[in-house]
């Protein structure tokens, strides 16, 4: 697969920010202080909005129809400009593209992103089309799974991966709980595209094998809720440590491999520590997760092209082994077995 490119929403904003914005709105909270304090330990920094802080479709008074137009609307403005540069940096043009594999799980609308972009961007009719709209922060892995099984299909097709996010669709002052705060300073906005085919183009990884690993009876730890008001995201006490209970499937799968590098979800700083000492790798292999959250948020499917992107500018050596694992609402694990060519 080809570098990812990564289109960061236009507005960033502090984790100060969004503390004064809570102070502001929820200042007879009664575990006020207790929040702000988890607010600015999760590792986030900052994050891009695609529209400011103040705004009625962020924390503002827009309806669940506005915000669900706005999200979509501005998931497909940065999946466009996304994957215009990725086939840039591919050197392909649309007219190269055989298929089309998208996710986002933020916005709403029929047809779907995937026929959005092929309309945008001037892919051909007969493009084939997979489109996956519910698996929020696994999405990105997901949909490279998918990717590589088209390309094992038809070896010689270039499959087009698009994932966006806007996040700060659930940024909302109607619900009040721990976990509602936690996800105001943990989410951000943002869309990344990346071109797989059946023969390596470049320097990057190599998919190897896919895992996908389902928790039985996980449906409630992470869950989306609509309402007048908007799209929340909702979980249970049980949810901080879930993705590390789905790691023994995933290290039973890969065996004694050794794993070398990782591209691993950023989607708190446990999930990060707890991935790469399931998967046997120092801290210091995690960096790039780390970074991508303290600087640019969780992203969803997005963040694990936006990881991958920032390991290109400090690449593996050539040959290493590598994983590549995100997690999501279901309770879902997706997973790449990869290695890294110069």
């Amino acid at each position: 697969m080809s570098a990812p490119r990564t289109v960061l929403g236009a507005h960033k904003v502090t984790t100060d920010e969004i503390a004064d914005d809570i102070r502001t709105h929820h200042r007879d909270h009664p575990r006020l202080n207790a929040i702000l304090r988890v607010v600015n330990n999760c590792g986030v920094h900052s994050r891009h909005f695609t529209r400011p802080l103040s705004s009625p479709t962020v924390a503002g008074s827009a309806d669940v129809q506005e915000r669900t137009q706005a999200a979509f609307d501005d998931a497909v403005d940065m999946s466009e400009q996304a994957a215009h540069e990725a086939l840039r940096a591919a050197g392909l043009t649309p007219d190269d593209v055989d298929a089309i594999v998208t996710t986002h799980a933020t916005g709403w609308a029929v047809p779907n992103l995937d026929v959005h972009l092929i309309d945008r961007l001037g892919l051909r009719p007969t493009v084939r089309r997979v489109a996956l709209t519910t698996v929020a922060c696994a999405g990105g892995v997901q949909a490279l799974i998918r990717a590589a099984d088209l390309v094992t299909a038809r070896p010689g097709h270039k499959v087009l991966v698009v994932a966006a996010e806007v996040l700060s669709t659930s940024y909302n002052h109607t619900v009040d709980t721990i976990e509602s705060m936690i996800y105001k300073a943990l989410f951000a906005d943002a869309a990344a595209a990346t071109v797989v085919t059946g023969a390596p183009s470049g320097p990057g990884l190599v998919i190897e094998d896919t895992f996908e690993y389902t928790l039985p009876g996980s449906l409630d730890r992470y869950r989306g809720r609509l309402d007048p008001h908007g799209m929340h995201f909702d979980s249970t006490k049980q949810a901080p440590n879930t993705a590390v209970s789905t790691l023994a499937p995933l290290t039973d799968w890969l065996g004694q491999r050794t794993v070398d590098f990782g591209i691993i979800h950023p989607g708190s700083l446990r999930i990060i520590t707890g991935t790469a000492d399931a998967l046997g790798l120092a801290q210091s292999e995690a960096r790039h997760s780390v970074d991508t959250l303290a600087e640019e948020g969780n992203m969803g499917g997005v963040s694990v092209f936006r990881v991958l992107e920032r390991t290109h500018t400090a690449p593996p050596a050539d040959g290493t082994n590598g994983v590549a694992v995100a997690f999501g609402p279901g309770f879902i694990t997706a997973a790449l077995r990869c290695r890294w060519q110069s």
